[in-house]
């Protein structure tokens, strides 16, 4: 027997199974090798009789072929895509063995007849449990707390557990689990088959019962349903009647015994609840699944569709007539997934017109490249479309324009698509036209500014723009010129303290981008914002530590003849002190660029003692002077390189009160206050709940480096099981060493599965990146601009979230927040 007939033979012999275990709506778009003729039939057959029979008619179709090469391959990677990994287990000839899969569907059994009781459970507090267990994915969470948001406890709940019923088995325990955590011990009990009041209740303890072995539980279940009298039909939902009609006796082990058990056809539902006819298979695990999912109750979607919600909808519609456009939505709220469709849309159309299509996607940071293929572009369109990524990162052996051609969409960083229009236009091999593009969707739009890569490359639009009709009154034809789609949190204000210079920032930016409306929203109840609170931490009383370095500074300046009229540890010193170095190298005036030079680190070390430990700035300075002083010996020759008068005085002034900084380090009442504040937060925080994932955003760096440290070392934080990193850029920076993408990457992950459970970021965190959904976020001793501080705060998404600024009173942060808060208003 050839090896197709084997495998033609497997889906037969695992059809009755197969039939419902697999979800014909998102599956259907994906196997090419079925003709569009067959797909038609199939469709209807899934429009009129539903999903049961429409998988009948699949298989049916398959097995009659004729089937074309590598058919098998692209059914299982199909089957994975939409979430049905169980189906490809059988199919691939992997099926679970005889006692597992007995266990497995006597489990999927209890949950179908238990449902009217499960819907009662606490469904977001039970969801998010089961997230954490990794039976749920991302994009389950996200489908499950909407239908939550936007139909009830119930209907969510429902979701949920039809859902769980798609993994492999052993979701069983993981579930029980979920349950038992979010104290719901009374559904425990009966999914285990016990009686609801037991010796262990009556006698007065309310201790949570352990939970039992699953074979354990699976045979004691067993013997109750047969001691059972049949629960009457009519009492159960119109979708359990078949299942529990032909299971209500002794269950059986062959295959037409288990035909019913998988009674979760939901397209069924139609016809008696069509108010609740929520999807039940497309909750895909890797695929688009989870978009097919919104259109599964109106019937069913065209192959490959994307469902947007009513907001998401009305802010694409000008986009999806052609128009230039920003999309102003909050972080969360979907925007990529709107550019998502609107990048299908603009496809679709321009195939249906036989004319080429070509999207490239922008991005300013390298880690959103693979984060935009991964979640949203690759995930659901390259099943339709080919999609490419590239960015500094990539180890491409094609060039990029070759990557161009070869691809419907592209997503790479702004600087390698204008370094391509600029070689194109040194007239080089490896460049490409804007007029190769015809949708242009630029993230992160309100870096759109003067001097920004973003602004260098709409400047060559507009240029054309102004150039075609000159073209056309010389009777030539115009030059092609891509849609713009930019997408944004907010364009922000540019620190305008005006309403009017406000609207003329915003007014520019829309030139900038060519664009005709800012498209928004208000999400009252789509995007519920965190609980907002301001810890105010009391002055220091002393601070010698930083008067001995404000000394030091002081005489700094003296010796190169410096005036600033910026406060010493300021954010604006600092911008003062870098201009200055700055200007001093163009006017190779070495003595005052090796003084700016110094002056950053005592700055910086001011920053450190007035946020963290006096002992992180003090080791930050040790270091760093250790580390110049090096610098000065040439190790090959044995013999110290040449040191300047200034350099001396420097090192001198350092080696000087080095002890005395040293021994003002230790004493612990010197320390500033922000940090016991700080402190006091995140155990309140973490204390008070049963899941706490957080983020801190901090000013620079090294004082992410340093908290995160600080919090590692102190036990009172590893009690309430705070488990700390840091998050910081990958740009170069003199100070620190940035992080690289795929350490960035790998500490992202770690937050999501949990191994981290609070990060502590710079700016870096604020935008863009896609990090898990957070309870906790606190903005420590910073402001920044409005879109930062709209940034920052979305990060908080969970429900229940807080949002907290930390500050030190009088420095004048919460009133500038409050500012940047009415400036976005």
């Amino acid at each position: 027997m050839s090896s197709d007939q084997e495998n033609v033979g497997l889906i037969e012999c695992f059809r009755n199974r197969l039939r419902r275990l697999i979800v014909v709506e998102p599956l259907l778009g994906l196997l090419h090798f079925i003709g569009d003729d067959d797909k038609e039939l199939i469709r209807v057959e899934l429009n009129n009789k539903g999903n049961l029979q429409a998988a009948d008619l699949l298989l049916n179709t398959i097995v009659k072929g004729p089937r074309t090469e590598g058919w098998l391959r692209q059914l299982l990677d199909g089957l994975e895509t939409v979430g049905c990994k169980y189906a490809a287990n059988y199919i691939n000839n992997n099926p679970p063995s005889p006692s597992l899969e007995a266990e497995n569907d006597c489990c999927i059994r209890m949950v179908q007849l238990l449902q009217p009781t499960l819907e009662q459970m606490k469904t977001q507090d039970v969801c998010n449990s089961c997230h954490t267990l990794d039976i749920l994915t991302d994009e389950d969470r996200e489908n499950i707390l909407a239908e939550l948001a936007n139909h009830g406890n119930a209907r969510g709940a429902r979701l949920l557990l039809r859902r769980i019923l798609r993994n492999e088995a052993g979701w069983f325990s993981s579930f029980l689990k979920a349950l038992h955590k979010t104290q719901h011990y009374d559904l425990v009990k009966e999914l285990n088959g016990e009686d609801l009041v037991d010796e262990e209740v009556s006698s007065g303890s309310d201790a949570p019962l352990a939970l039992r072995d699953e074979k354990e539980l699976i045979k004691h279940s067993v013997e109750k349903n047969q001691a059972q009298e049949p629960i009457p039909v009519e009492g159960l939902p119109s979708y359990l009647e078949s299942s529990y009609a032909s299971t209500s006796g002794p269950l059986s082990n062959t295959t037409d015994g288990m035909e019913d058990i998988y009674t979760d056809d939901f397209s069924q539902i139609k016809a008696s609840h069509p108010d609740e006819s929520m999807e039940y298979y497309s909750m895909s695990d890797s695929g688009d699944g989870g978009a097919m999912a919104a259109a599964a109750a109106t019937g069913g979607p065209e192959e490959g569709d994307i469902v947007l919600r009513d907001y998401q909808m009305d802010v694409a519609r000008p986009a999806l007539e052609g128009r230039n456009i920003i999309i102003c939505l909050p972080t969360g709220s979907g925007k990529t997934r709107v550019a998502v469709y609107i990048t299908k849309q603009h496809l679709d159309s321009r195939r249906r017109k036989s004319e080429p299509g070509k999207v490239v996607v922008l991005v300013n940071k390298v880690p959103l490249v693979e984060q935009h293929y991964s979640t949203e572009f690759g995930r659901f369109l390259r099943h339709q479309y080919k999609v490419e990524r590239v960015s500094g990162d990539s180890q491409l052996k094609i060039s990029f324009p070759k990557v161009v051609r070869n691809n419907d969409i592209i997503i790479c960083t702004a600087q390698i698509l204008e370094n391509s229009f600029a070689n194109a236009k040194k007239g080089g091999e490896d460049g490409i036209a804007l007029s190769d593009i015809t949708l242009l969707v630029i993230d992160e739009c309100h870096h759109t500014q003067k001097g920004g890569v973003y602004n260098h490359i709409m400047l060559r639009y507009l240029r054309q723009k102004h150039r075609n009709p000159l073209l056309l009154k010389e009777q030539r034809a115009p030059v092609p010129l891509p849609q713009i789609l930019g997408l944004t949190a907010s364009p922000g204000v540019g620190g305008a303290k005006t309403q009017q210079k406000a609207e003329e920032h915003i007014l520019r930016i829309c030139a900038n981008l060519d664009a005709f409306t800012i498209m928004t929203k208000k999400l009252e109840e789509e995007s519920k914002l965190p609980f907002k609170r301001t810890a105010t931490a009391d002055q220091r009383k002393e601070d010698p530590f930083g008067d001995v370095i404000k000394g030091i500074m002081e005489q700094i300046h003296a010796h190169a003849g410096l005036h600033s009229l910026c406060h010493f540890g300021a954010q604006n010193y600092e911008q003062w002190v870098v201009l200055t170095e700055q200007n001093a190298a163009k006017e190779e005036n070495t003595k005052v660029r090796v003084c700016a030079e110094h002056l950053r680190q005592y700055n910086e070390a001011l920053h450190q003692s007035n946020t963290i430990r006096m002992s992180d700035a003090f080791s930050f300075l040790d270091k760093y002077y250790k580390e110049e002083w090096k610098k000065k010996h040439n190790p090959d020759e044995d013999e110290a390189i040449e040191i300047t008068d200034t350099e001396r005085f420097l090192f001198k002034l350092f080696e000087d009160k080095k002890e005395n900084l040293r021994e003002l380090a230790k004493q612990s009442k010197y320390e500033n206050k922000s940090l016991s504040k700080l402190r006091e937060t995140i155990l309140k925080e973490f204390s008070s709940r049963d899941e706490a994932r957080g983020i801190i955003f901090t000013r620079t760096r090294l004082s992410a480096i340093a908290l995160s440290q600080w919090v590692q070392e102190n036990p009172k934080f590893e009690e309430c099981g705070v488990r700390a990193s840091y998050l910081i850029g990958g740009g170069d920076q003199s100070l620190v060493k940035p992080m690289t993408s795929a350490e960035q990457k790998d500490v992202l992950n770690k937050f999501r599965h949990g191994e981290i459970n609070l990060l502590i970021a710079t700016t870096v965190a604020e935008e863009g990146l896609d990090i898990k959904e957070c309870n906790v976020v606190v903005r420590y001793c910073l402001v920044t601009n409005e879109i930062a501080m709209i940034q920052a705060r979305s990060r908080g998404r969970a429900d229940d979230s807080s949002y907290t600024l930390v500050e030190v009173e009088g420095s004048g942060v919460a009133e500038r927040e409050a500012s940047a808060k009415c400036n976005v208003m």
